[in-house]
């Protein structure tokens, strides 16, 4: 391994215990705003993977940007799934009317 490649696994692991401090702390009642604002972060990933993929030439560059492309797009778009459901769970329920 590389003195690179070791730098940056160390930096991916840090980041792992970093991130599950941050989010284990957050109180469920913030929960639903957090996960929206990431989820709207995920785009930019998703245009980070398109650019990743251009720059690989050949096929391994192209299947690792689709399956990059296709696995971001999941996660935004179930994660705006969960956040609407979640969101549904506070509406108030249309009363009846009394005559």
């Amino acid at each position: 391994m590389t003195g690179e490649a070791i730098v940056a696994a160390y930096v991916f692991i840090l980041a792992i215990f970093v991130g599950f401090e941050v989010v284990s702390k957050v109180p469920s009642t913030l929960h639903t705003p957090l996960m929206s604002g990431a989820n709207a972060i995920h785009g930019i990933v998703i245009v980070g993977a398109m650019l990743v993929a251009s720059a690989i030439p050949g096929p391994l560059g192209t299947v690792l940007g689709f399956l990059a492309v296709v696995l971001g797009t999941a996660n935004v778009v179930g994660g705006f799934v969960v956040t609407d459901r979640m969101l549904a769970m506070f509406k108030q329920r249309p009363t009846r009317k009394t005559e």
